[in-house]
């Protein structure tokens, strides 16, 4: 099954090295678990589009679907006519809700109408990107957050809105409930520039 293809392995050690002197309990996190596999993506719209077929499922399932629908491309994504082109019936036999056909064919829109042009997607803010994705039907905040992390591996970026980052930063900073996004926002301050790779230790954190 074809995927979104990762540039070169990217270089986090300025970043390893801020996190382990501004917030020592990430040290031994650090230590454990490596630099984060997390690199930029050749193909921003085929991240997206992986991306809402995936919501809400299995990595398993949404491995499954995700291949019956590249493979009835031929083994990649195709131009955005043609997903718009492609009966609603054949995605949903692929494994595809109804909504999310609808979400598929709206990025696609989007694409064509240039709404969302790939090229601009990776020298864009984070706040221009986010003005332009959230349009996209089935794109909400947390996609974004994603989208910005582990397709543009953009290095700052807190998802206040991911439960397992919520229940991470609530374990590693002993706290007694769940951390609001102000709370967050607060606790990760001295994780920036790289709050990014700091998110990404606290879902570690919950598998250790």
């Amino acid at each position: 099954m074809a995927v979104s293809p990762r540039s070169l392995p990217h270089d986090w050690s300025a970043a390893l090295a801020h996190l382990a002197a501004a917030d020592p309990r990430l040290a031994p996190l650090i230590a454990r678990h490596g630099a984060p596999d997390i690199a930029p993506r050749k193909d921003p719209i085929h991240a997206l589009a992986r991306a809402i077929v995936g919501q809400q499922l299995s990595t398993a399932a949404a491995f499954t679907i995700w291949g019956r629908v590249i493979a009835h491309y031929g083994g990649k994504l195709p131009a955005a006519a043609a997903i718009i082109a492609t009966p609603d019936p054949v995605l949903r036999a692929a494994g595809l809700s109804g909504a999310k056909t609808a979400a598929l064919k709206d990025l696609a829109q989007h694409v064509l109408d240039k709404k969302v042009i790939p090229a601009r997607l990776f020298r864009a803010t984070d706040e221009e990107i986010l003005a332009m994705l959230l349009p996209v039907r089935g794109i909400g905040p947390w996609s974004v957050d994603m989208f910005l992390m582990f397709t543009l591996a953009r290095p700052d970026v807190l998802p206040v809105g991911d439960l397992g980052i919520r229940k991470g930063m609530q374990k590693h900073f002993r706290l007694r409930a769940l951390p609001d996004a102000a709370k967050m926002t607060k606790l990760a301050a001295p994780w920036r520039p790289f709050r990014t790779v700091g998110s990404w230790y606290m879902w570690r954190l919950l598998e250790s």
